[in-house]
């Protein structure tokens, strides 16, 4: 019966609930409202926390403060989609509490961190719905704030918390009515309790989640010293200057495990950010010091060493600097960056002059830290961000967050609107004209798209099974059939007004130039008062994403 967990549990729980989630987020996929193969709720998520995990792998303290703050610096920079960032939001409500914790976890703190975690989900949502991901967080924090008075230890508290948590998944489908047509519970919420059952299972001891002192060694082994210069401004923060690891192995036949322990403290008294872990076959040390020969020299006196690594932060740090200034005296006003999910697109968006590009969309979401990275390499003061995907809005928001740019989203759904939203761009412009300028252009486009269906429901009043080409606009699917022409063609009809006088169709990887042109003609015959442009925009998934304008 455990009654406390220690920095280290902790580190093993979230390793475990990330593994879990690993090996079923393709059932969490399964799980979407819209049976499309770009349904990726559980891969969000997924790759989030695994983020969340790098960062832990790279903490080498085992106190709470610092394993939090690897937690959540880790989720955010690594939040992909809707889902992950709302997981980010929910792990560092967690980290907040956890921080604070100077001993060790018990049920009524883990249950007050749990609650703040679901506070601060719901506060990063502008609209919160119930029936979601934070319907099951804040039941779950609600169970633990109520059992933890009761429940001191950890195995059955997670076991109460997480039949609460299974119990209102259930009931999701019952408070939103999308969910309850496609036969389905919210992926989001599923992910949750995959994560957190992944914990349980850490507690229990489960053999195959275990953590030895190998893989420690490994995670160690491979930590990038850089990472400790990332947040650096000023040379006079760097109090120690060299960066200095190495291994110890084959040991004198005099050392001892005490002798581990006073190479541990005379490194403490030469430098800090000290890890000195191992026994008497391997010995992994990491310290910053000014005075890297004594480093070595006390290591000399246990055995021999290997994979030394001395590394200047210093001079790393005014190269850092020196980038820094040369990115500054070279900015313009403006920039753009977009996302796009083919090389076809991409070029289109580089021909009216996008800064630059992040793959990904349909398929794999890039994550906040992917959008903030790309924004930081626009050598301008402020970057307007072009989504384009419904799923990829919120993470651009939460990349503001990680840049010192003035990051401006404009919240394009689709690659049509991101390209009127781009086309509407005046670089004479203010930031606010083009804001408003940007956002009234994308809001001018229709788009849709044509894909097909990866499981057999009902959804949108429509019979489907596994296979059918179907058609869909922003909010709902409106065609299916058997044939990708036939299918765009009926998608196109349901669409089409007195005021669209352009329809451009973007086609996908999975489709060949001659059927496209085919379609092309077909189209052209059909609305002789309309252009039709056809170009090759290279994205996996969908057969066509239409622009009609």
């Amino acid at each position: 019966m455990q009654k406390t967990i220690n920095g280290t549990m902790f580190r093993k729980m979230i390793i475990a609930g990330a593994k879990v989630l690993d090996e079923n987020k393709k059932f969490v996929d399964s799980l979407n409202v819209f049976p499309v193969p770009d349904g990726d709720t559980g891969t969000n998520m997924s790759l989030t926390l695994n983020n969340a995990v790098k960062e832990l792998n790279n903490c080498l303290d085992n106190s709470f403060s610092a394993l939090a703050e690897a937690l959540s610096k880790g989720a955010l920079r690594g939040a992909r989609g809707n889902s992950g960032v709302i997981l980010s939001q929910i792990l560092k409500g967690i980290s907040s509490v956890v921080a604070t914790c100077e001993g060790e976890l018990t049920t009524k703190v883990f249950a007050k961190a749990l609650n703040e975690g679901s506070n601060i989900a719901y506060k990063a949502v502008t609209k919160p719905k119930e029936g979601t991901i934070l319907t099951v967080i804040r039941i779950i924090a609600e169970s633990a704030v109520k059992h933890c008075k009761k429940i001191a230890d950890f195995e059955t508290f997670f076991e109460t918390i997480l039949k609460d948590g299974e119990s209102i998944l259930q009931q999701t489908p019952e408070m939103l009515p999308v969910l309850k047509k496609a036969g389905v519970v919210d992926a989001g919420g599923r992910g949750l309790i995959v994560i957190l059952t992944g914990m349980h299972k850490m507690l229990l001891g489960d053999e195959e989640l275990d953590i030895n002192i190998e893989e420690m060694v490994n995670t160690y082994e491979n930590t990038n010293s850089n990472d400790f210069l990332i947040n650096l401004e000023n040379l006079a923060d760097i109090e120690f200057a060299y960066c200095t690891e190495y291994m110890i192995s084959h040991m004198k036949k005099k050392t001892t495990e005490s002798d581990i322990d006073k190479l541990r403290e005379k490194l403490m008294d030469i430098g800090d950010s000290v890890v000195c872990i191992g026994d008497l076959q391997l010995v992994k040390v990491h310290v910053h010091t000014n005075e890297p020969n004594k480093a070595i020299g006390y290591a000399l006196e246990l055995g021999e060493i290997f994979n030394i690594k001395i590394e200047n932060m210093v001079e790393q740090n005014r190269e850092l600097k020196r980038e820094k200034t040369k990115q500054q005296t070279n900015l313009k006003p403006f920039g753009m960056v977009a996302v796009a999910p083919g090389e076809g697109i991409a070029n289109v968006f580089k021909d009216i002059m996008v800064d630059s590009i992040i793959e990904g969309g349909q398929t794999m979401n890039p994550s906040a830290d992917d959008i903030a990275k790309a924004v930081d390499k626009v050598p301008a003061k402020d970057v307007f961000v072009l989504p384009n995907n419904k799923n990829i809005i919120l993470a651009a928001e939460q990349a503001k967050a990680l840049t010192n740019k003035f990051l401006h989203v404009i919240p394009t759904r689709s690659v049509p609107e991101g390209i009127s939203a781009a086309l509407a761009f005046n670089p004479d412009g203010t930031t606010d004209e083009n804001i408003e300028a940007m956002i009234n252009s994308k809001d001018s486009v229709v788009s849709a798209s044509v894909t097909h269906a990866v499981r057999t429901t009902h959804v949108d009043g429509f019979d489907l099974k596994q296979g059918d080409i179907i058609g869909l606009d922003d909010n709902a699917i409106l065609a299916k059939g058997e044939l990708v022409k036939d299918t765009t063609i009926n998608l196109i009809d349901k669409l089409m007004n007195e005021n669209i006088n352009n329809i451009t169709l973007f086609y996908g990887s999975d489709v060949n130039e001659q059927e496209a042109e085919e379609l092309t003609e077909s189209l052209q015959e059909k609305y002789e008062n309309c252009d039709v442009a056809l170009i090759p925009g290279g994205q996996p998934v969908y057969y066509y994403i239409i622009s009609l304008e």
